[in-house]
């Protein structure tokens, strides 16, 4: 927030929404915390709901690349093996432009979520060739 001083107490901007708030002098620590507090959830529940409009669950590997082109990150069975995050990434790589914004490299490992879709180790591991069962469900996307 941006804070600019009066006599009778400071206008505080925010700077996520461009609201204007007056607070008086009295309880100043306490309303400018409050006032903080509020930011921060609301960016926090902004970015949450983001997040959790673009991210998918699959464990078909056309889907998958699908919702690579529509900027989804994909949460999908992953065998844990360094060859398959290489191949995934080099097979989910575009050769074609489909969106002069979108970038058409392949698809990397971003993490293993601790809550996990499902039960991984009922599935095939998301790579198109192998055999192997998955160990978890892992995070992919691409890097913009």
């Amino acid at each position: 927030a941006v804070v600019s001083t009066q006599s009778t107490g400071v206008v505080a901007v925010r700077r996520d929404t461009g609201v204007k708030a007056t607070l008086a002098n009295e309880n100043l620590a306490e309303q400018l915390q409050t006032l903080l507090n509020n930011i921060h959830d609301d960016m926090y529940n902004k970015a949450l709901k983001e997040r959790d409009e673009n991210m998918a669950v699959t464990s078909d590997w056309e889907e998958f690349c699908n919702l690579l082109d529509q900027k989804k990150i994909i949460q999908a069975p992953y065998c844990g093996a360094i060859p398959c995050e290489d191949a995934i990434k080099k097979e989910s790589a575009r050769t074609e432009v489909v969106d002069d914004k979108a970038p058409a490299m392949g698809a990397k490992s971003l993490c293993i979520p601790f809550d996990q879709p499902g039960d991984a180790t009922t599935e095939t591991c998301i790579r198109p060739g192998c055999s192997k069962r998955g160990t978890c469900y892992t995070l992919f996307g691409r890097s913009y």
